[in-house]
Order: C-alpha cells, then sequence, then structure tokens
C-alpha cells in the first residue's frame, strides 16, 4: 500500500453515503436509535438520583461530539477529527470509571470502527490501537474473545471503508457520465443548429443571388430603354427563381426531417432547364444527409455560377458512387459571361469547401482545357 493511500481522505461522497437508497437510509437511522435506547436503558435504568442525571448528560455530550466528528470527517479536517475521536474515548474511561461498562464498550468499538471508516488509514490506525487497546484492558472476558472481537471491529471498520469507498467511486462515475451525456446532448445541439442554419443560408443564397441577377439584368434593361418583353422576361425569371427559393425551403425543411427525395432525382430536375444530362457510376444507395446535402447544395451553387459566368454553356453532371465516398462532378463547356458576371461577393464555393471539409471530404474547382470544373467528395 503505498504512501498516498495512506494519507488519503475517503471521498465526499463515501463519507455523505450519497447514492444510498432511502429505505436503506431510514433502516439505518431507525434502527440505530433502537440499538441507542436499548443500550441506554440496560446502562442506567437501575440509576438513580443525579448518577442517572449525569449518566443522560454523558449521553448528550457524546452524541454532540459523534455529531462534530461527522462534520468534521466530512470536511477533511484531520487535527478536529483526531481531537474529537480523543474527547470520545475519553468520555468511554469516565464511564468506564463510573461503572457504565456497556457505555464504555460502545464508546470504544464505535470509536474505532469510525476511525477506520472516516479517517486517512495512518490517523485511523492510530485511534484503533488505542481504543482497542483501553478496550482489551477493561474487558473481563478471556483473551481469546477479546482477541476475536478486537480484530473482527478492525474488520469491519476497514469492510466499511472499502464498500463506502466504492460507492463514492461510483458516484463519482455516475456524475462524470452524466456530466458527458449533457456536455455530448449540448454538443449534438449546437452541431444541429449550425446544420440548420447552413441549410438555411445555402438555400436563400442560392436562390436571392440568382433573384439578385434577373432584377438586376431587368434594371439594367430599364436604363437602356430596352424592349417591354425582355424586361417582362427577366421579371418572371426572378418570379420563378423566387418559387424555386421557396421550393428549397420546403425541401431543406423536408430534409431535417429526414424526407429527401433521391439525388439523382434532384440533380436531374436542377439541371432540366439547361438540357444537361445526369450521368450516374456505380451501385446507387442512399446517402447519409449531411453527404445528401452538401451534394446538393453544391450542385446549386455550379449551376448558378454557370448561368452567371458562362451563359449558354454545356454542362456535364456526374454523380459516382464508391465503397466509401461519393463523386459529384459538374463541367462547362465555357461560354459568354452574363451581364452580372461580376456580381456577388464570391463566398459560394468557398462555403461549399467548407461545408465538404467539415464531412472529412474536398472540393476543387477551377478551369479547364474548355470550361470550368467542379469536383466534390464526401465521405458515405
Amino acid at each position: 500500500m503505498n504512501q498516498d493511500r495512506w494519507m488519503a481522505w475517503p471521498s465526499r461522497e463515501a463519507l455523505t453515503r450519497e447514492g444510498t437508497s432511502p429505505a436503506r437510509v431510514w433502516f439505518v437511522r431507525v434502527l440505530r436509535v433502537l440499538i441507542l435506547g436499548s443500550l441506554t436503558w440496560d446502562a442506567f435504568h437501575s440509576e438513580r438520583g443525579w448518577r442517572l442525571v449525569a449518566g443522560l448528560a454523558m449521553v448528550a455530550v457524546v452524541a454532540g461530539l459523534g455529531w462534530g466528528l461527522y462534520r468534521a470527517s466530512l470536511a477533511h479536517r484531520l487535527w478536529p477529527s483526531v481531537g474529537l475521536l480523543a474527547l470520545l474515548m475519553g468520555a468511554a474511561f469516565v464511564a468506564q470509571w463510573q461503572d457504565w461498562r456497556v457505555l464504555a464498550l460502545v464508546l470504544w468499538c464505535s470509536t474505532a470502527v469510525t476511525a477506520l471508516e472516516r479517517l486517512p488509514l495512518v490517523a485511523g490506525v492510530v485511534c484503533v490501537l488505542v481504543a482497542m487497546t483501553a478496550f482489551a484492558t477493561y474487558n473481563t472476558d478471556n483473551w481469546l474473545g477479546t482477541s476475536l472481537i478486537v480484530v473482527g471491529l478492525a474488520l469491519a471498520g476497514y469492510t466499511l471503508r472499502l464498500d463506502a469507498e466504492a460507492r463514492g467511486n461510483a458516484q463519482r462515475l455516475l456524475a462524470q457520465e452524466r456530466a458527458a451525456r449533457a456536455a455530448e446532448a449540448e454538443s449534438a445541439a449546437l452541431a444541429e443548429r449550425a446544420r440548420i442554419a447552413r441549410e438555411i443560408h445555402d438555400v436563400l443564397a442560392h436562390s436571392l443571388s440568382a433573384q439578385l441577377v434577373h432584377l438586376e439584368a431587368a434594371r439594367l434593361l430599364i436604363e437602356r430603354d430596352a424592349a417591354r418583353d425582355q424586361i417582362l422576361d427577366r421579371v418572371v425569371a426572378a418570379r420563378s427563381m423566387a418559387r424555386e427559393g421557396l421550393a428549397e425551403t420546403r425541401q431543406a425543411l423536408s430534409a431535417l426531417r429526414g424526407e429527401m427525395t433521391p439525388v439523382e432525382d434532384f440533380l436531374r430536375e436542377l439541371v432540366a432547364s439547361e438540357g444537361a444530362e445526369v450521368t450516374v457510376r456505380g451501385t446507387r444507395r442512399a446517402l447519409p444527409a449531411e453527404a445528401s446535402q452538401a451534394v446538393r447544395r453544391v450542385a446549386q451553387e455550379a449551376m448558378t455560377n454557370v448561368r452567371k459566368h458562362a451563359r449558354g454553356a454545356k454542362v456535364f453532371v456526374s454523380l459516382e458512387y464508391g465503397e466509401e465516398e461519393v463523386t459529384l462532378g459538374i463541367r462547362d463547356s465555357g461560354g459568354a459571361p452574363g451581364e452580372l458576371a461580376g456580381s456577388g461577393a464570391g463566398y459560394g464555393l468557398l462555403g461549399m469547401r467548407e461545408r465538404a471539409e467539415l464531412l472529412g471530404g474536398s472540393l476543387e474547382a477551377g478551369p479547364d482545357e474548355e470550361g470550368f470544373v467542379v469536383t466534390l467528395k464526401v465521405p458515405a
């Protein structure tokens, strides 16, 4: 047994009996009252006059000292605890001197057990030696019976200490587990809030930026005194984008509830107006919600960029299911920049790259020999 073990206090959880069932607590309390009552009666029922008063006063003093010992040991205060134990053993000597043998026996035995149960072992062992030496000196039984009682009390005190420490450890582990679960739940809630915020941001950013393209084009046409039909086309397109944005918002809410259409169907609907084909390779399977949403949002952002920077370009979309990841590729053949090619803050692909990296994937975007290529890879 190392030095720290000898000097260590029992934990507060062990000393307060935390984790003990209410039934056991009340059972122990009632049992203590009955035992103390019977011992007090046995010790003082034959006393009269001042001896009876003195005996009852001593019982009250001993009860106060015991309560003080409980509080001092709970606060891990060594010298007050040892001093109170010394006073209790002194009370045992007084009880033996006044021929209150039952009270003296109870005090010596209880101080020995309490010292082993509630104090550091180095102090508890010393108190046990003193208490048991006094008990053996004044006990009238034969040496074998006295020895068995001394050994039994020492073992009982140490067993109670081990039981209390085991219960205290269990309570600490339970508290740590509860704290870990609370932290995990809080982390999950924060992650879900962040995911919802990203979904709403991506839907609104895509829809509003597309509407801005058409409305800004309509404004330029009005300034140039363009034909009414051209202006009307832009306004109608903006209205269509508003409807699409509303539909995408509903789709995002459905995704948060786990109600999503297959990715392939979504991609075909997305590029239908561009006359593009969607090529699917690999074994199709349901994707995790985060991976599915990443594919959808990157495809939307890429198509928005095609409309802004390569009007009239041919678009080629591919979706490949790998063993551990899914790859989305969107390539355009190049085209003339739109009237609002310079509009926007340029954060769309950056946000998509951050989304992919959060999932442990990657996003690459850049020009090729003909046009522009966006490649997304996410674990799935």
